[in-house]
């Protein structure tokens, strides 16, 4: 490790903006970036899989409100959701009083319920309509064999449906990852908050935020090779045999 900070130390000493110090600017937003997206898919995902089979129940009292949410959250602009939910939580009467806040009033904390909510919206259509999509052969034959409804959802509907919704959901990462960098606005290091900060000390705007675009599109191009991978390894039985 030692012997890596002197190589960089050797190699960054005639540059005035990207320092050890800079980078390490850059090193903690790409940790906090990660963990904000990682940790609002995980948590998006878990919650969509329930409100994509609530949404589709014939019972309006289960579907409509999941509708109505899926709905709001789709069509109102994240930046706007980021601001309601991280100032709104401020006028949330006798909330300063009690433990929450301790947790509210970390910039991260409503910046993850914000990015969750919004990616849970999202994630529970495209689910929805892979679930809609499940072949009826596939439900008949697992009736056939005497399947619950409830046996016949975790083995058969949601693993088909999981399928079919990867390439979809992979369009979600890279959208979520993207839609990250506007958590720098309330106050979060984040990738894009580190470029600001290097911009506003050095007022080099193109080192600065092509530092950062760069390291954006690593990260997307990880993601891609990723899905690729997944879809390759999921969806074999897909392509057609050859002879």
């Amino acid at each position: 490790m030692d012997a890596l900070i002197t190589w960089l130390e050797a190699r960054l000493a005639d540059n005035s903006i990207f320092t050890l110090q800079t980078l390490g600017y850059y090193g903690e937003g790409l940790v906090t970036t990660v963990q904000l997206v990682f940790l609002s898919l995980i948590i998006g995902l878990v919650l969509a899989v329930p409100l994509a089979i609530g949404r589709g129940s014939k019972h309006r009292w289960v579907s409509l409100p999941i509708f109505l949410y899926c709905y709001v959250f789709r069509g109102t602009p994240l930046l706007v959701q980021l601001y309601l939910i991280y100032y709104g939580v401020v006028f949330v009467e006798g909330i300063q009083e009690t433990w929450l806040w301790v947790i509210l009033e970390e910039p991260f904390v409503p910046a993850l319920i914000a990015f969750t909510l919004n990616t849970a919206a999202y994630t529970t259509e495209i689910f929805r309509g892979a679930i809609k999509s499940t072949d009826r052969g596939e439900i008949e034959a697992a009736r056939a064999y005497g399947m619950s409804k409830g046996l016949m959802i975790r083995r058969i509907v949601l693993p088909s449906a999981f399928r079919r919704a990867l390439p979809a959901y992979g369009n979600e990462v890279i959208f979520m990852l993207h839609a990250s960098a506007i958590a720098s606005v309330v106050t979060i290091m984040d990738l894009t908050g580190a470029a600001r900060f290097v911009y506003a000390r050095f007022y080099a705007p193109f080192d600065a935020f092509l530092f950062v675009a760069a390291i954006y599109l690593c990260l997307t191009f990880a993601i891609l090779y990723l899905f690729r991978y997944l879809e390759k390894r999921l969806l074999a039985h897909l392509k057609p045999s050859s002879g």
